[in-house]
This record gives structure tokens, C-alpha cells and sequence, in this order.
């Protein structure tokens, strides 16, 4: 079975599962693949948005009725958890619609607000439009951003394929670097 055979196939499941666990990279790649005819964006953008809406309602839950317990566990979790109460306090309605969009916070946000007393209606409703709002952002971009790459991609001659992988190569070891430093002073 080819890739195309395969994404076909099992696409939807994968998007399924991968906007569960992760959600943007796995969000962009199903984009992508709607752009090359893979896989329907319309149906896409729905497995999408009811793994990720199960997912933030899975996290949520947990934090309702287990969040205490989890929070003494994990240590890691705690400050986290701390900051998002923080930022619960003075901004409730849009913390929430942008729990989302909080790289680094989201499963533990999505678990502190679970404990922090926000009624299960509200934050259904809040999440839902967070939810739309993100997948039709992610999966566009992905649709869009990746037909552009693809085309621009398609007309280069190879030495400028190396130069443009070397360059992406250079800067994600930067980021990942950057990041490392970042969390290491947010952990002292």
C-alpha cells in the first residue's frame, strides 16, 4: 500500500488520535493532506474537533474529579497549576476560551480549571467555541500554508532543497535549545 493508499485509508483515524494526544502537528499534516486530495477537509476539520473537544472535556474531567490528588503527585503540574489559578482569578470567561491556544498550559490548564470550581455548562459551552475557533484556524492553515510550500518546494533545484532543509534543521535546534533554557529557569 502506497502513502497516498494508506492516508486514505486510515487518515481520519489518525487525525483522530493525533488531535487527541498532540493536535497542531498532527492538525497541519491532515490539512495538508485534504490540500493533495488525501483526505476531505470538511471531514477533517470534524474528526478534528471532536478528538480535541473530548480530549479538553477528558483533561477537564480529570482535573474535576481527580485534580487534587493529581496535583499532589505531580510536582511539575503544581506550579503550573498555581499560575493558570492566578490567571483563573482575574481573567475567568477568556482564560478559558484561550486555554486552547496556551502552548505548554493546555492539559494542565484544562486540568486546573477542572479544579477550580468553573461549572461543567460554562466551560462546555467556552471550550466548544475554543475548539471551532482553533481547528478551523490549524486545519486551514495547514490546507493553505502547505499547498503554498508544496508548490514553492515543487520548483527548486536540489542544492536549494538542501539550503532551505539546513536552514529549518538550524533554526528548530535553536528553538529546541531556547526552550530547554526557558523551562530550566521556570524550574529553579
Amino acid at each position: 500500500m502506497d502513502v497516498a493508499g494508506f492516508t486514505s485509508q486510515y487518515g481520519y483515524v489518525a487525525v483522530a488520535l493525533g488531535t487527541f494526544v498532540e493536535g497542531e502537528a498532527a492538525l497541519l499534516m491532515a490539512g495538508f493532506a485534504a490540500w493533495r486530495g488525501h483526505l476531505d477537509l470538511s471531514l477533517v476539520i470534524m474528526v478534528a474537533m471532536a478528538a480535541t473537544f473530548a480530549a479538553d472535556f477528558a483533561h477537564y474531567y480529570a482535573g474535576r474529579r481527580y485534580g487534587t490528588a493529581l496535583l499532589r503527585k505531580c510536582p511539575s503540574l503544581q506550579v503550573r497549576a498555581e499560575r493558570v489559578h492566578r490567571l483563573m482569578h482575574r481573567h475567568h470567561l477568556s482564560l478559558i476560551l484561550a486555554m486552547r491556544f496556551l502552548y505548554g498550559l493546555r492539559s494542565a490548564g484544562l486540568i486546573v480549571l477542572g479544579t477550580s470550581g468553573v461549572p461543567m455548562h460554562r466551560f462546555i459551552i467556552l471550550n466548544l467555541a475554543s475548539v471551532i475557533v482553533w481547528t478551523l484556524g490549524v486545519a486551514l492553515i495547514g490546507y493553505f500554508f502547505g499547498g503554498a510550500t508544496y508548490r514553492l518546494l515543487a520548483n527548486m533545484d536540489s542544492y536549494q532543497l538542501w539550503a532551505v532543509t539546513g536552514s529549518c534543521v538550524i533554526l528548530s535546534v535553536i528553538w529546541i535549545l531556547f526552550r530547554r533554557r526557558q523551562s530550566a529557569g521556570v524550574r529553579k
